[in-house]
């Protein structure tokens, strides 16, 4: 009886073969690896700017026409933190859940006068307020002298006549646990990206 010899269809595959499969794990290795790196790297990078936005140079939106021609609706500015805050500074503060933008003009122990065309005087001195257009008394039910109490401000909004602020009761003395932070830079739109005053 005749054996029968099976016979494999199978070939050993050569060393070159071998090389090439080789490199390639290598390469699928060292690329995983970078890849896996590279999102680690990301995903911290991501999280250190969501940290500095948040706590240290928030960024925020314009929403209005409170603030103009300084500020106008849409454009996005850098605020930093500061609790070093004095007169004409830009400031955001909170107000009942949303963020505020307007001028300082009052700090501490200031008396604050407007008269009958819109002109604010600070301790009997006439503020001189060239980022100001449109003078007016606006929204107004507080009696003049109006004197700042300790860790306060009386804030305005550059647009008078549209502007709700410390002229108003309803918003009236801004207090220091309220401010967010001093407005610091403009990002958006690129053609006036530059510092705000």
């Amino acid at each position: 009886m005749a054996k029968n010899k099976l016979k494999s269809n199978y070939e050993f595959p050569s060393a070159q073969q071998i090389e090439t499969e080789i490199s390639r794990e290598k390469y699928n290795s060292k690329y995983k690896r970078v890849l896996k790196s590279t999102l680690s790297s990301l995903i911290v990078v991501a999280a250190v700017a969501v940290l500095i936005a948040t706590f240290a140079f928030p960024v925020l939106q314009i929403s209005g026409s409170s603030m103009e021609p300084t500020l106008h609706d849409g454009e996005i500015v850098v605020l930093v933190k500061s609790s070093n805050l004095k007169r004409g500074q830009l400031c955001c503060f909170s107000y009942q859940n949303k963020l505020l933008i307007k001028r300082i003009i009052g700090v501490p122990g200031d008396s604050i006068t407007i008269d009958e065309n819109g002109f604010v005087y600070v301790n009997s001195s006439l503020v001189d307020e060239p980022y100001v257009i449109d003078r007016a008394v606006g929204e107004c039910d507080i009696t003049f002298p109006y004197y700042v109490t300790e860790n306060h401000y009386f804030i305005l909004g550059d647009h008078r006549s549209t502007s709700i602020d410390s002229r108003s009761s309803v918003i009236g003395l801004v207090s220091e646990e309220q401010i967010v932070g001093k407005i610091f830079f403009r990002i958006w739109p690129p053609d006036k990206m530059s510092t705000v005053k």
